[in-house]
Formats: structure tokens, sequence, C-alpha cells
């Protein structure tokens, strides 16, 4: 497999949500698809779980998505960490869908994957379909990603407060 090159279209470049670099990535001669991680429905509590909303808000991220040049049959995808109590609610996913609404978008759920001194919980099973419904029946197509690592606190999320807790140490 040496030299063997991953073509465009199986890779993905995910972002925080950085917005002059979103509409450079899209003048790109070779570009993967993009991924933008929202993980709020508004800035409130966007700003909470992601600081980087200080410097640029829902309405700068979702305007740069709204600009970006997508390829015949392509999506942006939008990652949304689910967490219990904070982002799950019904309420929240009917936020989503208008905020996605004019974007050719795709959703990846990810119920919060647990680990040591993460201050959320992972939201139930049913709390996930029902988001997941929600934004199905709007028409935007949704996935929940199904976690992997978990065992070794490996999984989204988890991996950096791990490492930190072992340096710690």
């Amino acid at each position: 497999m040496l030299g063997t090159a991953i073509p465009e279209s199986r890779m993905t470049v995910s972002t925080s949500g950085i917005v002059p670099r979103i509409a450079d990535f899209g003048r790109e001669p070779v570009r993967p698809h993009l991924a933008i991680s929202l993980n709020a429905s508004n800035d409130e509590v966007r700003e909470r779980v992601m600081p980087i909303n200080r410097k640029w808000d829902l309405r700068a991220i979702l305007e740069a998505a709204r600009q970006f040049p997508l390829r015949t049959n392509e999506r942006l995808t939008f990652e949304y960490v689910l967490l219990s109590g904070v982002n799950d609610s019904p309420g929240n996913a009917r936020e989503l869908v208008e905020l996605l609404r004019g974007i050719r978008a795709m959703v990846n759920l990810i119920a919060l994957n647990p680990g040591p001194e993460i201050p959320f919980q992972t939201p139930s099973r049913s709390a996930v379909e029902s988001f997941q419904q929600i934004l199905i029946a709007a028409g935007i197509p949704t996935y929940v990603r199904r976690p992997r690592g978990l065992d070794i606190y490996a999984a989204c999320g988890q991996l950096k407060r791990t490492t930190a807790l072992i340096s710690l140490t």
C-alpha cells in the first residue's frame, strides 16, 4: 500500500469554527469534506461548552457555512455532542433546525463519552433518539455516531482530559 493516496472524497477536515479558515478551505484546489463542531443550538450554551464562540459566534460560523462552496450532492457535516441537561432538549433540537435552515447539511450526533473529571453527563438513549427524530422530521439527515474507545478513555472528548490527568501525576 505504500504510495497509495487516500482520495479527498474519503477525508474530512473538522473545525470548531475558525471562520476565516473556513473560507480559505473552500478555495483549496484539493478539498476534503468539511465538518463543523457546533455542540450547541444557541450562543449562550455554545460559549459555555466551547470558549471559541467568544471570537466566532454561531451567526458568523453559519454565515461562513452558507458561503462554503459545496460540490454536487455534497453536504456540510455538523458535529453535535449531546450533553445531558445542557444541549439535548427538544427545544435545542428545534433551535438547531432553525440554525441549519437553508444549508445543505447533515448532522452527526455524539452522546457525550463519560470520563474522569468531565463535568457533564451522558444523555439518555431516549433523549438522543428524540433529538435525532426532530432533525430528521425537518429533513436534515442525522446520524448517531457509535462511540469507540470508551473502555480506554480514548473516545471523542476523553483523550485530552485523560492525558492532562496523567501528566499531573
